[in-house]
C-alpha cells in the first residue's frame, strides 16, 4: 500500500522536491512535509490543473484507504513502480499439454512488409526503432529458451491429413471391413465400389508434401483395374516391378476379360482370323465396323499368378467376364482350350497332342491366400459348371465373401448355381447372388424358368446352402436377388439346428414367387396381382415362423422392387431390424406369428392405409402424389382395392 501511494504521490512532486526522496530502499523512504506553495512556484496556466490534480489525488487516496479498511481480506501484491514497469520481464510461457492438436506455437514471421508503404521507404518509423530487437527471432529464442521451433504443415496429426483427403476424395471403404453388413445398406457390396473418376487430377496432390505423397498414392492405387490381356498384364507387371513401394497399397484388383476386339485392318490378318469373325449388328441392323473374338486374353491361372505374386496385400478380387450374345467362356488354364483353338486355327491340331497335354500338364490354379472377397461380374462367362467353380475356389483358400452376378437371366444360371450351392467351401461366411436384377414386373413366368421348374426346385437348394453341410458351419449373411417362395424358409425351419446355426442376416429381393398353378397367366407379379400378393404374404409368414429356429438371425428383409410400378411407395416389403422393430406390410396372421416366434419384436405402427391414399366419390382409390412418402406400415388386405374394377387415380 505504501508503494502504491508513493507512486501516486510522485506524480505531484515538483522536480525541485524530488531530491528530498532518498533512493536507497523502499523501507528508508521518508516523505517530507510539504511546504506551502505560492503562485510563483509554477506557471499561472497550471493553477487550475494543479488544484484539480490535488483534488483527484486526494479522492483516490481516500478511496484506497477506505477500501483497505473495509475489506477484511489482506491486499494482494503491490504494483511495480514506474522504474520497474519499463523493464522487460523474463516471462516463460507454460508448455502446452501434448493432448492439444497444436502443441507447438507457430513462429512469427521476421520479415514483416507493409504493402501500403512506398517502395524504398524505411520499414519502421523513428519511434519504432527501439522495438527492432523484439522482432528479431534470435532475440525471442534467447528470451524464451523453452519454446521450440514451430510446426509445419507436414507435422500436423495424421488424422487431420486424413480428414482433408477424405473431403477431397470422398467416402472410401476399408478393405478389411465387412463390405456387406458394415455399411448403410446390407446390399452395399464391392461390386459397386468404383474407383475415383478424377484420378489424374488428384494425383497432382502428391506433390504437396512428403506426407501427402504416401497418402495420395495409397488412395490412388488402392483400387486398380486391369484389362485381362497379355499386353496389359505385362505392362502392369513392369510398372510395379520398377515401383515396388506401390505394391502394398493395392487392396482391390479388378480384372476384366474383353469379349470382342476390333478387327485389324491388315488383309493378311483378316484372312487368318476369318474363322473367328462374328456378325456385327447395331440398332439399325448395319455397322461399318467389324469385331472378332479376342485372341490375346489371359487365362485364369495367369491372372491368379499375376495377382498373387505382384500384390501381397490384396484382399478384394473382381473378375468381370463381360456380356455379349454367345460370349466366349474365359479360359481357365493356359494349356487348355486356348492352345487347342490355336492349333485348330493353324491346322496343326491332333487328338494325340491333346491327350499328351492333358496327361503331362497338371492343372493346378495358383493360390492367392490374401484374397478374402471375390466379386464375379458376368459370372456365366467365368463359371459354367461345378468344375469351373472348384478351380476358382482352389485358388482362394481363405475366401470369406462371394458375390456372383449374372447380367442376363437364363435357365442355365439357375441350373448351374443349383449344382454349386451344395458344394460351397466351409470357410465361406457371406454369400451374395444376383440371378435376376432387372427389377421389372412380369405378366407370367418366362419360358426359361419353366425349364428350371421341370428339373428341380431352386428354393430347396438355396435353403440347404444357407444351412451348410452337416457338421460344417453355415454361412452368416445371405443376400439373394431372384425368384424365391416360402419353400426356402420351410427348409430352414425344418433343417436348422438352433444350437449350431450362425445365420445372422437374410436379405431377399423378390423377382417373383414361384408357385404351382394350372394357368400360367396367373403367375405374374406386381402390386395389382392378387395371386402374387398372396404368395408374398406366404413368403413373409414363413420367414417369421422360421425365426423360432433361427435364433442367431438378427436382420431379415424381404422386398419386391418394381421400377415400373405406378405407385413405387406401395411395393411390398418386410424388415425385421436388429433392434427388434418391424416395418412394412402386415396382416393378422403375420402379427400373431411374430408374437409367437419373437415376442420381443413388434411393429412401430399398425396403420391400415397411408395418409396419401383416399377414396373418391365414385369409390375409386385416389392417391396424392405430392404427399407420397415412405410407407412404414400397410395392411395386405388393402391391395385388393388397387386391383378392383374401378382401379385408382393418381392426383397431382
Amino acid at each position: 500500500m505504501e508503494t502504491t501511494t508513493l507512486s501516486r504521490r510522485q506524480s505531484l512532486v515538483s522536480p525541485t522536491e524530488e531530491a528530498h526522496v532518498p533512493t536507497s530502499t523502499v523501507d528508508d523512504i521518508r516523505i517530507e512535509p510539504r511546504s506551502a506553495r505560492t503562485s510563483s512556484d509554477r506557471p499561472p496556466s497550471l493553477h487550475a490543473a494543479a488544484d484539480d490534480s490535488s483534488k483527484v489525488a486526494a479522492t483516490a487516496e481516500l478511496a484506497s484507504i477506505m477500501t483497505i479498511v473495509s475489506n477484511p481480506v489482506p491486499p494482494g501484491p503491490s504494483s511495480p513502480s514506474l522504474n520497474e514497469a519499463v523493464r522487460p520481464q523474463d516471462f516463460i510461457p507454460p508448455a502446452r499439454p501434448s493432448s492439444t492438436p497444436f502443441p507447438q506455437p507457430e513462429p512469427r514471421n521476421a520479415e514483416i512488409k507493409c504493402t501500403s508503404c512506398p517502395a524504398g521507404a524505411a520499414p519502421h518509423d523513428a519511434h519504432m526503432q527501439g522495438m527492432d530487437a523484439w522482432d528479431d527471432p534470435s532475440f525471442l529464442l534467447q528470451q524464451q529458451p523453452a519454446v521450440r521451433a514451430g510446426l509445419h504443415f507436414h507435422d500436423l496429426p495424421p488424422e487431420i491429413h486424413e480428414c482433408i483427403l477424405d473431403h477431397l476424395f470422398g467416402y472410401r471403404v476399408s478393405a478389411t471391413s465387412k463390405s456387406s453388413v458394415g455399411m448403410h445398406s446390407v446390399t452395399k457390396s464391392w461390386s459397386t465400389a468404383l474407383r475415383h473418376s478424377r484420378r489424374r487430377e488428384l494425383s497432382e496432390l502428391a506433390l504437396v508434401s512428403s506426407v501427402w505423397r504416401a497418402l495420395i498414392q495409397e488412395r490412388l492405387y488402392r483400387h486398380i483395374k486391369i484389362k485381362a490381356t497379355v499386353g496389359s498384364v505385362n505392362g502392369a507387371l513392369v510398372w510395379f516391378a520398377q515401383r515396388p513401394h506401390l505394391r502394398p497399397y493395392v487392396r482391390h484388383v479388378e480384372v476384366w476379360f474383353p469379349v470382342f476386339q476390333p478387327k485389324p485392318g491388315s488383309p493378311a490378318t483378316m484372312v487368318l482370323q476369318a474363322t473367328s469373325t462374328l456378325p456385327t449388328v447395331t440398332v439399325d441392323g448395319l455397322s461399318a465396323s467389324s469385331y472378332v473374338l479376342p485372341v490375346d486374353n489371359c487365362s485364369l491361372d495367369e491372372t491368379f499368378y499375376f495377382v498373387g505374386t505382384t500384390f501381397p496385400e490384396v484382399t478384394v478380387l473382381t473378375l468381370e467376364g463381360g456380356e455379349r450374345k454367345k460370349a466366349p467362356k474365359v479360359t481357365h488354364f493356359v494349356y487348355g482350350d486356348c492352345t487347342r483353338r490355336a492349333q485348330e486355327a493353324s491346322s496343326q491340331y491332333s487328338p494325340f497332342w491333346e491327350s499328351t497335354v492333358s496327361e503331362n500338364v497338371e492343372r493346378i490354379m495358383p493360390k492367392v491366400p490374401s484374397v478374402r472377397t471375390l466379386v464375379c461380374k458376368g459370372q456365366w462367362n467365368l463359371i459354367r459348371s461345378e468344375e469351373d467353380f472348384q478351380h476358382i475356389m482352389s485358388a482362394l483358400p481363405n475366401l470369406q465373401e462371394w458375390h456372383g452376378t449374372y447380367n442376363k437371366p437364363k435357365s442355365k444360371s439357375y441350373l448351374t448355381m443349383a449344382e454349386i450351392l451344395p458344394r460351397l467351401p466351409p470357410q465361406l461366411k457371406q454369400l451374395h447372388l444376383y440371378l435376376e436384377a432387372d427389377y421389372r414386373r412380369e405378366l407370367s413366368f418366362p419360358a426359361y424358368f419353366v425349364k428350371v421348374t421341370n428339373r428341380l426346385h431352386f428354393c430347396q437348394r438355396l435353403g440347404l446352402a444357407a444351412l451348410g453341410k452337416p457338421g460344417s458351419p453355415s454361412i452368416e449373411h445371405l443376400s439373394y436377388t431372384g425368384r424365391v417362395c416360402r419353400t426356402f424358409f420351410d427348409v430352414l425351419a425344418q433343417s436348422a439346428d438352433p444350437r449350431s446355426t450362425r445365420l445372422k442376416s437374410i436379405d431377399l429381393t423378390v423377382k417373383n414367387c414361384c408357385r404351382q398353378v394350372q394357368i400360367w397367366n396367373e403367375t405374374g407379379s406386381g402390386i395389382m396381382d392378387v395371386k402374387f400378393i398372396a404368395a408374398f404374404e406366404a413368403l413373409v409368414l414363413a420367414g417369421i415362423k422360421a425365426l423360432k429356429r433361427l435364433r442367431a438371425l438378427e436382420y431379415l428383409r424381404i422386398r419386391y422392387v418394381d421400377l415400373d410400378s405406378p405407385i413405387p411407395a406401395l411395393n411390398p416389403y418386410f424388415i425385421l431390424r436388429r433392434d427388434g422393430w418391424c416395418e412394412g406390410v402386415w396382416s393378422d396372421k403375420i402379427v400373431r406369428a411374430l408374437q409367437a416366434s419373437r415376442p420381443e419384436a413388434r411393429f412401430r405402427d399398425l396403420s391400415d392405409i397411408p395418409s396419401f391414399i383416399g377414396f373418391g366419390k365414385d369409390g375409386r382409390v385416389v392417391i396424392s402424389a405430392e404427399s407420397m412418402g415412405k410407407v412404414t406400415s400397410f395392411k395386405l388386405d388393402n391391395y385388393r382395392y388397387l386391383s378392383a374394377g374401378g382401379g385408382f387415380v393418381v392426383a397431382a
